[in-house]
């Protein structure tokens, strides 16, 4: 290989690199089965909060 055509082939490498890094990824994050669980369990108490406010609320009006 012949000097300039190695040169060419290091920088267009390193631009190829460069413009991969900074493009970044359109997968989602990883999120572990722990968190997950965590998740949902305080998105069902809030749910749960929800409907028990919401029964209160409907108590006081009936009254």
């Amino acid at each position: 290989m012949n000097r300039r055509k190695k040169i060419n082939q290091t920088l267009k490498g390193k631009a190829k690199k460069a413009n991969a890094k900074k493009a970044g990824s359109n997968k989602p994050k990883y999120v572990s089965k722990a968190e997950r669980e965590l998740v949902q369990q305080t998105e069902q108490q809030e749910a749960s909060q929800l409907a028990v406010s919401s029964d209160d609320n409907q108590e006081v009006t009936a009254e």
